[in-house]
C-alpha cells in the first residue's frame, strides 16, 4: 500500500543504492536516489542524483544523472547535467555530454565530448 504523504517528503539524497563488487546486472535501472557502483552493469542507469563508479565498477550502456564521479570504467553514452569527475583510474569510451568536466592526470578518455549548460533536468520515474 502506498503512502502519498511519505512520497511528498521524499528526499533522494537520503536514499543510497549500492551495487557491490561481484554483482553483475543486465538491464535498466531507474532510481531517485544516489548510486554507488562497484559491480558490473550492462544496461541503462537513470537517476536525478549522483552516481559513483568505484575502481572495480563498470557500466556498459547509458548513464543519465546530475553528477558523476568515476574511478572505474564506462562504455557507452554518458549524460551528466552538472559535474563529471574522472579520477586517475577512470577509463571512459563512447559519447559524453556534460555541464562541467574534471579530469585527473592518468584517466583514459576516449570519447566525443560536448559541454553545455543547457542540459535538461534528469527525471526518474
Amino acid at each position: 500500500m502506498r503512502n502519498d504523504k511519505k512520497d511528498k517528503n521524499f528526499d533522494p539524497s537520503a536514499n543510497q543504492n549500492r551495487i557491490n563488487e561481484g554483482t553483475n546486472i543486465t538491464g535498466d535501472i531507474v532510481s531517485k536516489g544516489f548510486f554507488r557502483i562497484d559491480g558490473i552493469i550492462k544496461g541503462n542507469v537513470t537517476t536525478p542524483n549522483k552516481v559513483v563508479i568505484g575502481k572495480n565498477g563498470s557500466i556498459d550502456g547509458t548513464l543519465t544523472c546530475d553528477n558523476a564521479d568515476i574511478e572505474g570504467s564506462f562504455t557507452g553514452t554518458l549524460h551528466v547535467k552538472e559535474l563529471l569527475s574522472l579520477r586517475a583510474t577512470a577509463v571512459i569510451s563512447g559519447e559524453v555530454k556534460v555541464g562541467k568536466l574534471s579530469v585527473e592526470p592518468g584517466a583514459t578518455f576516449d570519447a566525443t565530448c560536448a559541454m553545455t549548460s543547457k542540459m535538461s533536468a534528469v527525471k526518474a520515474s
